[in-house]
């Protein structure tokens, strides 16, 4: 049994912090390989260390002096260093990197460092190896990674290394220079290492004890999720209702390996369990969770006899397309058509859009609906348990909130509810407080 283990900036903000994390490698030895962010904020008030790097960036592009932000990342690391009682041997990597900002490295290669510095001085705490992402982690010359390359290259190298530490966050184009993922990307290096390795287990370590029912700031207290499909993260994680990074899903989910989001601060919590699978009891309280956004905007299209005329749609949609614009959710009635797109996106070219609507699509009547907020209420009991739709829709009729749309996918795993964004706080609760009560049978 292998277990990869990948533990936030949070859990690695300062030497207590590591201190903690090597007591959670240090007891379970199927902990093999691990993955490391770079310091988080130790408080409130504390300034993450790929913000400060991000910032000698931009003072080299102004040209201010970096001598404030980079001292504190030296202060920083070091701090770490003697506090763990290692030898302080980061001076010539303190050079280099301070050497490349100075002569205009580009922002990748700079932002990648703390997580680089941090895998070091793990990789020297644990007494495991080091193992660079630069060299096992390949880009493609468009920028989205090499999957097939970097699995192969990383089987290869793990299978030489018993026990290792690989920064998160970044690896390398093919000509050599640094590429990152997004912010958060740490949790993709961790997918990736944990498929490399065949790992029976996935754990992701953070501040939180795994996911809840809605977010926390709208709901005082949500139950925990215990156990949830990839599916359904999905289409929460979309939502923006995840601890953990998006497009970590996919390299665990291409080999069958469960992910376990731990609290590096109360390791004894169970977490929540993302499984394949759905060969398990559903939750007990119907949905699995509830989540939603703001920002969205609704086109909506009336045309008498729609449905019998070729091609409205995909002329509809190619019109975005030119313009760049990709729909979120596409209701549609026998003589309506609905594209919800994300306002910012329609905003540049909004006027140049519907214009090409009307000459093309010669509309009875063309709205836009701006100010929506999108709520996903996501479960896989859903399909099972009859009048879930119904209590939805009671629940927010309750609050005195109105539906502006509503759009089930053909899997009946989530039901898509448009609001204004006014009543987007009013609507979560509403829900959230008709299913948190466990069913009962």
């Amino acid at each position: 049994m292998v277990k990869v283990t990948k533990f936030g900036g949070s859990s690695l903000a300062d030497a207590n912090q590591f201190r903690k994390v090597a007591a959670i490698i240090r007891a379970d030895h199927t902990r093999r390989y691990v993955v490391a962010s770079a310091p988080g904020k130790r408080g409130a008030n504390d300034i993450k260390v790929t913000d400060l790097l991000l910032e000698c960036f931009r003072r080299t592009r102004t040209g201010e002096s970096i001598d404030e932000p980079f001292g504190l990342i030296q202060e920083r690391f070091r701090t770490i260093m003697e506090d763990l009682g290692l030898q302080d041997d980061l001076e010539p990597e303190f050079r280099k990197i301070r050497t490349a900002i100075l002569n205009y490295a580009g922002s990748d290669y700079i932002a990648s460092r703390g997580e680089y510095l941090n895998a070091r001085i793990l990789a020297k705490y644990l007494g495991y190896a080091f193992i660079d992402a630069e060299y096992v982690i390949y880009f493609r010359e468009d920028g989205r990674l090499d999957s097939e390359r970097t699995n192969e290259r990383l089987s290869e190298v793990l299978s030489r290394t018993p026990r290792a530490v690989t920064p998160g966050f970044y690896g390398s184009m093919p000509n050599g220079t640094i590429k990152t993922f997004s912010r958060g990307g740490s949790d993709v290096t961790g997918s990736i290492v944990a498929r490399a390795a065949s790992a029976s287990l996935y754990e992701n370590w953070t501040d939180v004890s795994g996911m809840l029912m809605a977010d926390p700031r709208i709901v005082d207290d949500p139950l925990p999720i215990s156990r949830i499909t990839y599916r359904e993260l999905r289409e929460l994680a979309y939502m923006g209702a995840s601890v953990l990074h998006e497009e970590a899903i996919f390299p665990v989910r291409m080999a069958g390996i469960p992910i376990n989001i731990r609290n590096t601060n109360r390791p004894d919590d169970e977490g929540t369990m993302i499984v394949p699978g759905t060969d398990f009891a559903p939750s007990s309280t119907v949905i699995t969770g509830v989540a939603g956004k703001k920002g969205f905007s609704a086109v909506y299209i009336e045309k008498a006899m729609m449905n019998a005329e070729l091609g409205v749609g995909r002329r509809v949609l190619g019109i975005m397309e030119r313009h760049g614009i990709s729909f979120e959710h596409l209701p549609s009635g026998i003589d309506t058509m609905t594209v919800v797109v994300n306002t910012e996106d329609i905003a540049k070219d909004r006027g140049l859009i519907l214009e090409e609507i009307h000459r093309i699509i010669r509309p009875d009547h063309l709205t836009v609906h701006d100010n929506l907020a999108l709520i996903a209420v996501v479960g896989r009991g859903m399909i099972r348990t009859p009048g879930t739709a119904a209590r939805i829709f009671v629940a927010l009729a309750n609050a005195n909130v109105n539906i502006r749309m509503i759009d089930q996918g053909s899997s009946e795993l989530n039901i898509i509810i448009a609001v204004d964004s006014t009543n987007y706080t009013r609507a979560i609760q509403a829900i959230y407080n008709e299913f948190a009560v466990p069913s009962k049978g």
